[in-house]
């Protein structure tokens, strides 16, 4: 994990760019949906590749150009890997998650006794809403000693809920878990054509997705039935079968982030290469690109919610709204 990610959640701010909007009822009250949250498999999807519109233009620079994209055939989960999914991992190879590892004093490049006692705990960042409204990202994030995939809300906090997307995962946790089942990481291309599934990006808050309503950061009305994180399988799938492309959370993808698309990179694009990332919110240390917004994406701060929307993401510390899926090149074996 970064010092720059730790001493200033610069990375964080990177994932706090959310959204929301509220749905009343003809008598100005707002409309609470309930949602019945249905089981659902874990058999990846295959997508037989194709053409697509990758990246969007009318909302932020960093999206476009729009250019025509082709990807190759693949597997994709049908949801974000679940906190079910990666217990079966930890239980069958030990696995350690970095959150939940001291933490090196090395990283923060000061002097041991400058360095907070607090950021030398294992841990993770937590979105902890403030009293006050704030546009301040600090005053919303939080690194709280204990948090970890199987504590998300801290050491005082609930357990995880198994059927619910697991988060407070670093880069190598996430490569861990994907090595253990047979898959990888997505392509930033891979990702968006999948979530696409054949319609072009749109700036509308979808309703068939878990994100923020009301004012964030303050303010979350939870006319979509869910104040946080919300198990899988609680909204309609896309076309291509897949669930919760775009809110609930973030999800990491293998391309290294920098701002706009390569025009050129048109098949199969892979990012730019390491040495030539660039993330504005976290200079200095190359990130990842992270896709399709989460629960606190709110149209009153920014809008996230769409298969085209992408930030960078420090790679060295999780937080409680990012997870992933896996794609495969190949099908895979059942878990297990």
């Amino acid at each position: 994990m970064t010092a720059k990610y730790l001493t200033g959640f610069a990375g964080i701010a990177a994932i706090a760019m959310l959204a929301a909007c509220s749905n009343a009822d003809g008598g100005g009250k707002t409309a609470v949906v309930a949602r019945t949250c249905a089981a659902i498999a874990d058999t990846p999807v295959r997508l037989e590749g194709g053409t697509f519109a990758m990246g969007e233009e009318d909302v932020y620079a960093e999206e476009g150009p729009v250019r025509q994209t082709t990807v190759a055939g693949f597997w994709i989960d049908p949801h974000e890997v679940t906190n079910r999914q990666f217990a079966e991992f930890v239980e069958a190879t030990g696995y350690l998650t970095v959150a939940e590892k001291p933490v090196d004093p090395s990283l923060f490049a000061v002097p041991v006794d400058q360095i907070p006692p607090e950021m030398l705990q294992p841990g993770s960042a937590v979105f902890t809403a403030p009293d006050t409204p704030s546009r301040r990202y600090t005053d919303w994030w939080k690194y709280v000693p204990g948090a970890n995939w199987k504590k998300p809300y801290g050491p005082d906090g609930a357990d995880a809920v198994p059927n619910q997307p697991v988060v407070h995962l670093a880069w190598d946790d996430m490569v861990a878990y994907a090595e253990w089942r047979g898959g990888r990481l997505p392509t930033e291309a891979e990702w968006e054509f999948a979530a696409s599934a054949g319609k072009a990006s749109k700036n509308i808050q979808p309703v068939e997705a878990n994100s923020w309503q009301g004012v964030f950061p303050v303010q979350n009305e939870e006319t979509d039935g869910f104040k946080g994180v919300s198990p899988v399988g609680c909204y309609k799938p896309n076309a291509n079968g897949l669930y919760d492309m775009v809110g609930n959370v973030w999800e990491m993808t293998s391309d290294f982030f920098r701002p706009g698309h390569d025009p050129s990179a048109t098949d199969n694009p892979r990012g730019p290469s390491e040495a030539d990332a660039y993330d504005p919110m976290n200079p200095g240390f190359p990130s990842r690109t992270v896709k399709g917004g989460s629960y606190l994406c709110a149209p009153n701060y920014c809008q996230r919610y769409r298969p085209a929307s992408r930030q960078g993401r420090d790679t060295g510390l999780g937080t409680s709204n990012v997870g992933f899926r896996l794609v495969y090149d190949r099908e895979p074996k059942p878990a297990g």
